[in-house]
Parts: C-alpha cells; structure tokens; sequence
C-alpha cells in the first residue's frame, strides 16, 4: 500500500529530516546540542550516535519504510532514533507512554514495528504484551534508575557500532519520516504520517513560504545562541516538533524527561530562553512563583514562551506577565494532522484588559502560507465571516494521511489538499480565528486529547450500567475534565467512585471520569440521537466557548 495520499500541496523540497542533524554538525560540531538528565551531546556526537543506531537497525532488518517504535519518557534515546531512522528512510512510531500496557501494545501491533526500544520504568507493561508483538523482530531495553533488563540487550550496547557511516539513503520529499498517534472518533489510535516535506514546512526557514518574512516558527527568533526547554511529551508533535524548530536553528536543546514545576522554573531563570508550555504548566508556574522563596528570580533571558493545546486565562495570563516581564507571549493552533501550528496569536495581542482583550479568546491568525475556511457541515463552500462551521485548513504541513486507514483517510482529507480538522469555530473580520466547539466529541483535558467512546465503551462493560454519555466539561487547572453521565440499572447501586475505579483498571487515567452524574434518561432527538450539546450546556453557560 502506499503511505501516502496525495494533499495536492505542490510542496518542491530537497530537505530531508536528518539535513539538520547533518548540516548543524558540519557547522557547529563540538557546540552543545542536547542536555538531558546531566548528559551533554554535541552535534558532531550525536551524529555519530545516530550512525551507528543506523547500523544497528539495518542489522535488525529495518529498510526504508520500516517502522520502529519507542516507548519512553523524554531521552536522548529518542533524537538518536528520530535521526537514524531517517538517515534510513524508516519510520519513528512514539508510542504516547501515558496509555495503557494493552492501548501501547496496540500501537506496536498497527504500527507494524520491527523494533521497540523500552524505556525502564515501562518494561513490565510491554511484557505483559510482548507475545501479542509478533511482527517485532527486536526488543531493546534502555537503562535506567529502575534497572535493566536481563532478557533484552541493553541500548547502549545493542547500538554501539564503531567506525559506522552515515548510510545516506536516497528519500522523496513525500516519504514518511515520523508517525504520530492520536485518537480517532472511534477511540482507535490513528497513525498520522508526516513527511520529511511536512516538517520542512513547520521549520523555520525565513525564505520559506514569503519570500523572506519572518513566520511560524521562524517568528521566535531562534538561533544558535538560544536555549530551548523541551518539556513536553516527544509522542505529541508539540513536543518534538517544538524542539526540531530550535535544532533547525542549532539552538541548544534543554530536554526534561517530564514536566517537574520547581525544575522548570530553575530552568526559566538559568538561562532558558525559549519555552513552549501548555496553559495549565504557566497555571502552576505563577503560582508557584508566588511561593517563600521562589520571589526575587531573574527570567532577564526567557524571550519567547509559546504555548498551545488551550486558550490562556486572564488571571493566569496576567500573572504570567507579571512573573516574566521582558518575554514575549504567542498563542498557537494546530493538530497533529498538521506538523503542529498553523495560526498564530502575536504578543502585541495579548493585551488583557484592553480594548482587544477579547482577542485571547482566539487562536490568532493563519500563517501566510496556511489556507483556512469555515465550512458547513456536510459541504464544502467556504462560510462568511462571523458564521460558525468546521474548520479547514490547506497547506504543506497537512499530513500524509493516516496510516493504513484509507477510509478514515478519505473521510478527513477530502480532495484538493485541504484536512478537516474537526473544530467548529469561526473567522472574524480581520482573520482572526475563534474556536468555539468541537465537531467531533474529542476532549481535550490538560493538553490529551480523550474520546468519549472509548471511555463509553469501558463504562458499558460495567454491570450498573445501561448507557453513558461521557462530556467534557470545564476545568480550571486542565481546561476541560472528563464527566460521564450514566442511566444505572434499577437494581444498582454502584457509585460514582465504583464506576471511575472501573475505569481506571482499564484504561490510562488521563481519559477516566473525574465525576459521575446518574441520571433517568439521557436526552435524545426524534430520530433517537443522543444530545450531547444539551448535557454540556449547563456547564460551559457561562464560559465564552465550549471547547478548552
């Protein structure tokens, strides 16, 4: 099968995803790239790393289009595979480690992965599984504080590979480099393949797109001298791909195995002058910052702090701004479908307060290379401004489909490059684009994004239970949290704590109920559809949209 579906972009590039590593070593080779954990990489050796990896992976049967996967927490370990698959021309699967041990399982298993790369403290969750990963032919353990495993060989062991050479494997623009995994309407994880033509678009690259103007990413002002946290998640696009940007530029990495609030806010005074963090992080962040002792810190150098996933609240935006006086805030919209951000919210438009305060309830302006329209569900014409539909967006970053899934495929990248994302929202009179509701059921709680029927599936399987109907709804620390409304048999007695317990076992707790309301009947139309809008109405009525 083909990995790709044609988005019509037009896209013409010579960039391939390993030209960074390649063209920062060649640059800068002794300059730091990468720290992590009291580890230090320069560019010239993780291009060795990455070489050597590369022979390594040929050696265990990985090709061109080959998937290998990774389970771990933010490591080095991730940009050694990231650079070495694509020197290969296979395919980096990061598997979201938030999940369950049967969810990650079933990633490998789509995905196809050849070889997996285990980090310590998921071990256990991938034996549980291991005989269902028959098309796995490698299994490798990184070491660790947990310790290492005796049965698979250790990474740094497995991988050593002295005197290998870059294998410089010819590749296309359109060929798959990275596959990222998100949720579908069915509560199926799909595969999102992302070209090397993608990333090339989401880079920063100041020629790109405008003829020299300086946007997306190119926008930060990333260069060799800056300093950039990379806390989030490498399984989410906002994660790598927010660290890609700085490398791009040969920006030094500062990569946090997970987001620690009191480490961060080190960082952020130590010299960090690029971050990109999701709302509810900067939440904690200005609190914390207003704890004994915390005062008094000096953030002179943090330039830029790029942040996604939800809009930002006044009271957390003001002191935000208190907190970091000289840093410039952006605001950005995207999905993994994407490469990440296609609008943008400048800093001048953060202005809480003021006349234009309204604009932070908006995800900002489309990128100029970036097409959007509003359309009505069910057609195709582009809605007038102010007019609430779907929206859908055109442009090089748009992905190359999903993997192995042509009929989801189809449904979500109709013909003439465009995808559609799904959000319901609007375009004022400037272009400024409000989010407003979600066409599809998805939740997204803290920056993950949840499925309503998967957890309405888990909850059926619950012998009290003779339907649910599972809302988003708000949530000051995580945007939107996860209710489920449920009709019990008449019999039952099970409890709202019972039911999340239920849940709990069987699926990762980031998509479980955080509260159970038990109801009569669950309210439906004539034709018997089930009103969702209806059950979330009382609860985002005083809210200004009703998507986080």
């Amino acid at each position: 099968m083909s990995d790709q579906h044609s988005n019509d972009s037009g896209t013409s590039t010579t960039f391939r995803l390993a030209d960074v590593l390649r063209e920062q070593a060649r640059l800068r080779p002794d300059a730091v790239m990468l720290r992590s954990g009291g580890r230090s990489d320069t560019w010239a050796e993780l291009d060795n790393r990455s070489n050597q990896l590369a022979a390594a992976l040929t050696d265990a049967g990985v090709t061109v289009g080959s998937r290998v996967a990774i389970i771990d927490k933010n490591g080095p370990e991730f940009w050694e595979l990231l650079f070495a698959t694509a020197k290969l021309g296979a395919v980096l699967v990061s598997v979201n480690w938030r999940l369950s041990p049967a969810e990650m399982a079933g990633i490998c298993r789509d995905a196809g992965a050849v070889v997996l790369v285990v980090g310590p403290e998921f071990v256990a969750a991938v034996e549980e599984h291991e005989a269902s990963l028959t098309e796995v032919r490698q299994l490798v353990a990184v070491s660790g504080s947990v310790g290492t495993h005796d049965r698979w060989p250790s990474y740094a062991e497995w991988s050593r590979r002295d005197g290998a050479t870059d294998p410089r494997v010819e590749l296309a623009a359109d060929d798959v480099a990275i596959q990222l995994y998100t949720s579908g309407t069915t509560g199926l994880p799909k595969g999102v393949m992302l070209t090397h033509a993608n990333l090339s678009a989401l880079l920063p690259d100041d020629t790109n797109h405008t003829g020299g103007e300086a946007v997306g990413a190119a926008s930060w002002e990333m260069d060799a001298d800056s300093v950039v946290l990379a806390t989030m998640p490498l399984f989410h696009i906002a994660g790598c791909g927010w660290a890609l940007a700085g490398m791009a530029r040969g920006a030094e990495t500062v990569l946090e195995r997970e987001f620690d609030p009191a480490r961060t806010l080190d960082l952020l005074s130590g010299g960090v002058t690029h971050a990109f963090l999701v709302p509810v992080m900067l939440q904690v962040l200005t609190t914390l910052t207003t704890q004994p002792g915390a005062a008094g810190r000096d953030y002179g150098r943090l330039r830029y702090v790029v942040y996604g996933a939800s809009p930002v609240t006044e009271p957390v935006l003001r002191r935000a701004l208190e907190t970091f006086p000289s840093t410039r805030f952006c605001q950005v919209y995207g999905l993994t479908e994407t490469t990440g951000a296609i609008t943008q919210l400048e800093h001048a438009d953060h202005d809480p307060g003021g006349p234009r305060a309204h604009l932070l309830r908006s995800a900002g302006k489309p990128y100029p290379y970036v097409e959007l329209k509003i359309v009505e569900p069910g057609g195709e014409a582009a809605l007038p401004p102010g007019q609430v539909g779907e929206v859908w967006t055109r442009s090089a970053q748009n992905a190359a489909g999903y993997w192995d899934k042509p009929g989801d495929t189809a449904a979500a990248f109709p013909p003439g490059g465009w995808f559609r994302s799904g959000d319901a929202g609007y375009l004022d009179e400037e272009g400024y684009l409000f989010l407003t509701d979600r066409i599809k059921d998805m939740i997204v709680s803290g920056g993950e994004n949840i499925y309503p029927i998967e957890v309405e599936n888990v909850l059926a399987g619950h012998p009290a239970v003779v339907e649910s109907a599972v809302i988003g709804v708000p949530s000051e620390q995580w945007g939107e949290t996860v209710k489920a409304v449920v009709v019990r048999h008449p019999e039952a007695t099970a409890t709202a704590e019972e039911l999340i317990a239920h849940c709990r076992a069987r699926i990762a707790h980031f998509k479980c109920p955080t509260s159970v309301d038990f109801v009569d009947v669950l309210p439906r139309n004539p034709s018997g559809k089930l009103l969702k809008r209806e059950l979330r109405e009382p609860y985002w009525a005083d809210q200004d949209r009703a998507i986080s």
